[in-house]
């Protein structure tokens, strides 16, 4: 079955728990991907306590649905976090990653493992059910390339399904916040309070978000750019992190202090939907790529 997704000539090179794609291009950004998440006890930590909660699993769930009997391809799908947190059992579970580390992670819990450029993928288009990319445009150099690889890739009437990624008007801080942000390394290291346990770990984790800043994230408008004229129906929720299958329905769910207190001093309602954290996009694919020219 997974040599049927496969490009016509495309040889990939096994390794002990993935295979393995020519990549020809290594930026700054995908080596730091590949030394952050493939250090096999990061990736382990971020299995253990990243998008693992039952908020996550609910919002998820009403998004795409159960993936049994499905193909399903998880683009910068990391140790396999999504997997991990809804279970079920998919006809063909794909997962793509540059991080070997956390690929031998996702191996284990059933994904067929392949390093990969998420922007360029061996495989044919029109092959997956559902296309999963969590909290991994950020991370990318090419946001709008992946995404459109990510459309590529879904057949008629599937669906493309992106979360947790920064929301620019969120994440946009000015004046105070802004300065608070620019000296958010030296106070964690202050307070030693953070995920990470090392200033390496500490300072490649930062690398990795190539888009995750003040002006940078993704909006409503960048999904809808992109995909519609792919012939995808684009649905956008804005939502903090602790809110399940109500994002959907509009309820954008509590946000910590500190993100309050950043919109707040940034001049902008905490309340409001431009002050959520993430953007989760649900995109249907409901007929082909429009062949107009569109300015």
């Amino acid at each position: 079955m997974f040599s049927d997704i496969l490009l016509p000539g495309v040889v990939l090179t096994p390794r002990s728990l993935y295979f393995e794609s020519e990549i020809p291009n290594i930026s700054a950004g995908l080596e730091a991907n590949a030394t952050y998440f493939g250090n096999a006890g990061w990736a382990q930590e971020y299995l253990d306590f990243c998008h693992r909660d039952e908020h996550f699993r609910s919002r998820w769930l009403a998004a795409g649905g159960d993936w049994t009997g499905k193909v399903v391809i998880d683009l910068g799908c990391g140790p396999g976090n999504v997997f991990a947190t809804l279970g079920g059992k998919p006809e063909l579970l794909v997962g793509v990653d540059v991080a070997a580390g956390s690929l031998e992670l996702a191996s284990r819990l059933g994904y067929t493992a392949v390093l990969a450029d998420a922007a360029h993928t061996p495989f044919r288009s029109g092959v997956a059910d559902i296309v999963v990319i969590n909290a991994s445009l950020h991370h990318c150099d090419d946001m709008d390339a992946v995404l459109r690889e990510g459309a590529r890739l879904v057949k008629a009437d599937g669906v493309l399904i992106t979360d947790h990624d920064p929301q620019l008007t969120a994440w946009d801080y000015k004046g105070l916040a802004r300065f608070l942000w620019d000296a958010r390394l030296w106070v964690y290291r202050m307070t030693r309070h953070g995920f990470h346990k090392s200033g390496s770990q500490q300072s490649w984790g930062l690398r990795t978000e190539v888009h995750h800043r003040p002006g940078d994230g993704v909006t409503k408008e960048f999904f809808e750019r992109t995909l519609e004229p792919l012939g995808f129906e684009v649905a956008v929720y804005p939502h903090n992190h602790q809110v399940g299958a109500d994002a959907l329905r509009g309820d954008l769910g509590p946000a910590q202090w500190k993100y309050r207190m950043g919109n707040v001093l940034s001049g902008r309602d905490p309340a409001a939907p431009a002050s959520a954290l993430s953007l989760m996009c649900i995109a249907r694919r409901v007929h082909e790529e429009r062949t107009t020219l569109i300015m």
